[in-house]
């Protein structure tokens, strides 16, 4: 994923402005699970709206929205052209997806720490992990919460 660090991603709400700020946008919302076996009766009235927003966004401060380039973690579910939710004020961990910044370039790997060591893995055995256990030009910017993707 190539992006400049010293360019700012710009987002944009997209909606009706009210006074109080932005009106979240919100989608019908059945209470009833679908099944993904066989089918059963469907109820037909909607019990609330969804809003997306508030759904996936839990630190609205700490949190952004980047495009995936590349396919280093389809084996993740993550693929070219998904969306992915950050939050920067998630602690990391073990096994967390994250942001992470090398050399001023920005990508999307799973966090692993063995033998006292930290790397950034990807997905896809068809790339590297990469050692950052004493990397000064690394930075992890937050850890990926939810990818969005079309089918």
């Amino acid at each position: 994923m190539n992006m400049n660090l010293k360019s700012e991603p710009k987002l944009t709400v997209i909606g009706a402005k009210t006074p109080d700020g932005p009106r979240p946008l919100g989608s019908p919302f059945f209470l009833e699970n679908i099944s993904a076996g066989f089918p059963s009766p469907a109820d037909d009235y909607v019990t609330d709206f969804l809003d997306l927003q508030r759904l996936v966004v839990k630190n609205p401060a700490a949190t952004f929205f980047l495009r995936v380039s590349g396919d280093s973690m389809s084996g993740a579910g993550i693929n070219d052209g998904d969306l992915l939710v950050v939050d920067r004020s998630k602690p990391t961990a073990q096994g967390s997806v994250v942001i992470a910044s090398i050399d001023g370039e920005l990508t999307v790997k799973r966090l692993k720490k063995r033998n006292g060591k930290i790397f950034l893995a990807p997905e896809n055995p068809d790339y590297a992990q990469i050692d950052i256990t004493e990397r000064e030009d690394t930075m992890v910017w937050g850890v990926v919460t939810y990818v969005v993707h079309k089918l």
